[in-house]
């Protein structure tokens, strides 16, 4: 056998195993394939592959595994017990850039399923090549590393703090500085990820400079990069008044409010995010949106929304109003509260609804000035209904309850409160006819309008245990008539008289 021959059973070799792991790559994109491949064994086949003498081959099976580790937890779980991930890791550090692509894509791959799977990639000293791979020259690898160190952090604090311990978090501060803007949308998600978790860790965040660089970034005209911008900054706002402070003096408004007209519903969702984190403070960081004008902006943004793409946007609005009477007056003022009585009816989702209903209350609650501006948009009525509602989850009928009896206790205005009256129940019941047992002594023409519409009739009709406080508020409110018109409308008032006709003898 001649030279030539020998080397071409190894050149056919070679071949072979190319075409077997470019076809295992190939295949494994397919979703309809991963069981075969599973029940085949692919994942013993390719583990002596990342160790193969050809390039070419190693970065292959590496994005081949990355492939099937990335598509259920099962196969994800497979790769950590073929003890492929050690191989991977010391990889990182020895290959080329293509290779180190491909291999922290399976780390990301694996991480990305639960906390365990996330934990066994810490285990195996991923973090440290992960994180000498953002000092890479290549962007591509900078990325891929940044996307895995993301997924590790995202799942609990702990693992979120083994990220920042190896010292990520001022080289992906580095990398959002880059030109490349796929490296800066994912260094900014890889940050938003590690500092969810705890203030200590936004904080640590905050420390490496990243609030300035982030924005300086919010009128990008990238939607997905602004997508990571606004969520990171929100979940650096989220944990506390200091650091809602931080972000706030990186002058974000009013530019921020521009971007919740943004053409992507993302960008606009969590620019609404940012807003409710930084209102939910304190007064003074409400004060400044309402200075700002995001009041009207907010409420736009509602009106144009959908769905749970709102429910920041009417969160924000009950925050600001919560704070102070003055807050809520601002919402009021803008004449506002009407589009969240349209939210209200157009909704379908219990929790959103359940969010209206909770910021209604807070704009109500403070004076019946506040009251009657909501009573007025006629809310009153539907939020009983969800709160009776069979259909309505508990969540909605507490939240709908509690809205009721805010806003009940603090008006006056009866003609909003005159459906309630026939048709709540005794718990809502004594708040409708204790705020009429207020108002009734002193105006007579309201008087007048209970007896007409029917109000006294009905509040004869109830029944309650004496001494209790709709016992007394219902004598309040007798008190305000002659006595034989409340006699007129008591129950068996007509079969009396009709009694007393049948027992008069006329005189001859």
């Amino acid at each position: 056998m001649s030279q030539r021959q020998v080397l071409q059973v190894f050149e056919q070799y070679q071949k072979s195993r190319t075409q077997f792991v470019q076809t295992i790559a190939e295949l494994s994109t397919r979703p309809q394939n991963i069981e075969t491949l599973q029940n085949a064994g692919v994942m013993s086949l390719l583990r002596p592959l990342l160790l193969d003498v050809v390039p070419t081959v190693q970065q292959t099976a590496a994005l081949a595994l990355g492939r099937l580790a990335n598509y259920n937890d099962d196969l994800a779980e497979a790769v950590v017990k073929g003890d492929i991930l050690p191989q991977l890791v010391y990889s990182l550090a020895e290959q080329n850039r293509f290779y180190k692509k491909a291999a922290a894509f399976v780390l990301r791959a694996v991480a990305k399923h639960s906390p365990q799977l996330a934990q066994s990639v810490v285990d195996c000293g991923a973090l440290d090549a992960l994180v000498i791979c953002l000092e890479e020259f290549d962007p591509g690898v900078k990325e891929s590393a940044a996307w895995a160190l993301g997924y590790i952090a995202r799942h609990n604090a702990e693992l979120s703090q083994a990220v920042v311990d190896a010292g990520a978090v001022p080289l992906l501060v580095l990398c959002i500085q880059e030109p490349e803007l796929s490296l800066k949308r994912i260094s900014a998600s890889a940050l938003s990820d590690v500092c969810k978790h705890s203030p200590e860790l936004a904080q640590t965040v905050v420390d490496a400079g990243a609030i300035a660089h982030l924005a300086q970034m919010i009128l990008n005209p990238d939607a997905k990069l602004k997508r990571q911008v606004f969520s990171a900054l929100s979940q650096i706002s989220k944990h506390s008044v200091d650091l809602s402070e931080m972000v706030v003096e990186a002058e974000i408004f009013p530019a921020v409010l521009t971007c919740l007209r943004d053409p992507d519903e993302y960008v606009r969702k969590n620019v609404a995010t940012l807003i409710r984190e930084i209102a939910k403070h304190t007064p003074e960081l409400a004060q400044l949106i309402v200075n700002a004008g995001g009041v009207a902006a907010i409420v736009d943004y509602v009106g144009e929304s959908k769905g749970n793409v709102r429910l920041p946007g009417v969160m924000t609005l009950g925050y600001i109003a919560a704070h102070s009477d003055n807050l809520a007056m601002a919402v009021i003022v803008s004449k506002r509260v009407n589009q969240l009585a349209i939210t209200l009816a157009e909704e379908s989702e219990d929790h959103i609804k359940a969010a209206v209903g909770w910021s209604l209350g807070q704009i109500g609650r403070h004076t019946p000035e506040h009251a009657k501006a909501v009573a007025v948009a006629n809310v009153l009525p539907r939020l009983l209904q969800l709160y009776l509602a069979a259909s309505s989850s508990e969540d909605l009928q507490i939240k709908s309850k509690k809205a009721l009896k805010n806003i009940l206790q603090k008006c006056v205005h009866l003609q909003a409160l005159e459906p309630l009256l026939h048709d709540a129940p005794a718990n809502v019941l004594k708040h409708v006819v204790g705020q009429y047992s207020k108002v009734l002594p002193h105006d007579s023409k309201a008087r007048r309008i209970f007896v007409t519409s029917g109000g006294l009739k009905k509040v004869q009709e109830i029944k309650c245990d004496p001494g209790s406080a709709l016992h007394e508020y219902i004598s309040s409110i007798n008190n305000c008539f002659p006595e034989e018109i409340v006699r007129y409308y008591s129950p068996g008032y007509s079969e009396a008289l009709l009694e007393r006709v049948e027992q008069f003898i006329p005189t001859s």
